[in-house]
């Protein structure tokens, strides 16, 4: 029960993607497309973590570390391009 409980979040976790994935390109604006990539990162996060979970594996878990600090940075970047219209000073 539990196997074909994460095989749906997995489900959800894609088409989640995907709609995130239409917002980066279709936004009308430079701050929805933003949003929307901070949130294709949360989505892959949380999709590498269900499949270590379904694996048995511990290796997912530091990739999907990784992955949230590269979201971070580059949240950091955009942020400030937009405020400052650079990135490095």
């Amino acid at each position: 029960m539990l196997e074909w409980s994460m095989i749906a979040v997995g489900v959800m976790l894609c088409v989640a993607l995907f709609l995130n994935l239409w917002r980066l390109l279709i936004g009308p604006h430079v701050v929805d497309r933003i949003l929307a990539l901070d949130t294709m990162y949360i989505n892959s996060i949380a999709l590498i973590l269900l499949y270590g979970m379904y694996n048995g594996t511990q290796l997912y878990f530091e990739a999907a570390l990784l992955i949230a600090m590269l979201g971070f940075v580059s949240s950091v970047a955009f942020g400030k391009y937009l405020l400052r219209g650079d990135i490095i000073e």
